[in-house]
């Protein structure tokens, strides 16, 4: 499984701002606490704190980082030039400054000084600045490297997109990787079949293509006037399945619905480039959620360690013929390939019978279920009824693979059989051990698959971290009451 680099790098940012504001804040109480108080700085650090001036602090830590996390300061952009960020960061340090000029008025802390907050922005926006120069180095160099890189594709063929793909393929630093072209049959091909990109697809295959392919950005330099409706088309494809779109002019925006995403303009050298970023989740809640994700998945594997050597020695002792966990390749966030862990319920070499048991298959739509699958061990059938097989995928989750809540991943064969669109919306978000129908009955048969699918979209379009710990609430209960568990 892969590391998941961007996460690694959102941690070191939030652990640097954080302990940056602190050394800073310490640094400007040095420099004028002799002449507030009239107190020796080696004193004034000897003195004890009160509760309250603690309670302030913490305060005003925990709304310096939701202002960092909304304001987008965690989000390493592979468009942005370094003049735009760096102004990006001035103000949203400026703000944070305003805010503790503001706890300074509210809770009168003489400590606060016109001096104080010049020093103290001084710092903190030097050593932003100078964090986020280390963040690029670093992520530039494994883009360079191949490590990361988006899949994009560019819809139009005319000079200006073959010119912006070259730049892209110019500039590794991007982090892109330009996988081809769509576009129809028009007379400018016979010029652009001397670039050497390939054609992937026209207009009317494209939405085929965007399926089955892992594809992260589509960037789009059309005429409006002659493909409007082809335009829109794809903008809805790509807005209902989480895929970026980027428009090498932002007259597009005004004339399509954006409801369900966000938009800012951004720089590459020569071009002004219209980013639309789709997604349920953002700001500080999503990483609220993978901190949760990340303590409670530690905790648990700790806690839950004697369990799993229980559970492996019977295993091996039941069905001593095959290997304690069942590692299967599903379906991830973005359409990436993910290796999920479970304990092994069935005998060695159940996956390469499944085409002779297709025809009991007893769920509806492209899952493939048989409430007494003649596969499943005996001590196989405890572990599916208690849920304790799927354990193991707390480490999917500790790796990032996974959160303990989201939609189910799904094997490879029934994301082939997928045949509707807003079903491949699930996979704008990561998926989870548990969401919406395990609750409304785990994998019961009499569940069917388009519910399943509403419920995904139910969660997606109504998350919140509340959400989450109600659901991790209800899925205690129904694993004890063993509803829809064969």
């Amino acid at each position: 499984m892969k590391v998941n680099h961007r996460k690694l790098l959102n941690v070191y940012l939030i652990v640097i701002d954080l302990l940056s504001m602190a050394f800073s804040f310490l640094i400007a109480a040095s420099a004028v606490v002799s002449e507030v108080d009239g107190v020796p700085f080696t004193e004034f650090l000897s003195i004890r704190i009160s509760i309250l001036n603690f309670i302030i602090f913490v305060g005003f830590v925990f709304l310096w980082y939701i202002v960092q996390a909304l304001s987008g300061a965690y989000h390493v952009r592979r468009l942005t030039q370094h003049k735009n960020e760096i102004k990006n960061i001035v103000q949203i340090i400026s703000f944070g400054t305003l805010i503790l000029l503001l706890f300074r008025v509210i809770f009168n802390i003489k400590l606060v000084t016109p001096l104080f907050l010049l020093i103290f922005w001084l710092m903190t926006t030097t050593i932003a600045i100078l964090s986020r120069i280390v963040v690029k180095l670093v992520v530039r160099k494994s883009w360079v490297k191949g490590i990361n890189l988006q899949n994009a594709v560019i819809v139009g063929t005319n000079k200006r997109a073959v010119g912006f793909a070259k730049n892209l393929e110019q500039s590794p630093e991007l982090g892109c990787r330009v996988m081809g072209f769509v576009d129809q049959e028009w007379q400018g091909n016979r010029e652009f079949q001397k670039s050497g990109y390939p054609m992937l697809s026209d207009f009317k295959d494209f939405p085929n293509f965007l399926r089955t392919h892992e594809v992260d950005e589509v960037i789009i330099d059309l005429p409006l006037n002659t493909f409007y409706q082809e335009v829109s088309y794809i903008v809805g494809l790509c807005v209902q399945q989480g895929i970026i779109v980027r428009f090498l002019s932002d007259s597009f925006y005004l004339l399509f619905d954006m409801n369900l995403a966000r938009a800012e303009l951004e720089e590459v050298q020569d071009y002004v480039v219209l980013s639309v970023y789709t997604g349920a989740m953002g700001g500080w809640p999503i990483l609220a959620k993978r901190a949760f994700d990340l303590l409670a998945s530690l905790l648990l594997i700790i806690l839950l360690s004697p369990l799993f050597l229980v559970v492996a020695f019977l295993v091996k002792l039941t069905s001593p013929g095959g290997p304690v966990f069942f590692v299967q390749e599903r379906i991830g966030l973005r359409k990436r390939k993910i290796k999920v862990i479970k304990f092994r319920t069935m005998v060695p070499g159940a996956e390469q019978s499944v085409t002779a048991l297709e025809r009991f298959n007893e769920a509806s739509g492209p899952v493939f279920k048989i409430k007494d699958d003649p596969r499943i061990t005996f001590l196989g059938r405890f572990l599916r009824r208690t849920s304790i097989d799927e354990l193991p995928q707390l480490f999917n989750v500790l790796k990032g693979d996974m959160s303990l809540v989201g939609p189910r991943p799904l094997p490879l064969r029934d994301y082939a059989g997928f045949s509707q669109d807003w079903h491949r919306r699930r996979f704008s978000v990561k998926p989870g051990i548990t969401c919406l129908w395990q609750i409304y009955g785990r994998s019961s048969l009499s569940l069917p698959f388009e519910k399943w699918m509403q419920l995904d979209m139910e969660y997606i379009d109504h998350w919140s971290l509340w959400l989450d710990f109600k659901i991790l609430a209800q899925t205690i209960p129904a694993v004890i009451e063993g509803k829809g568990a064969y």
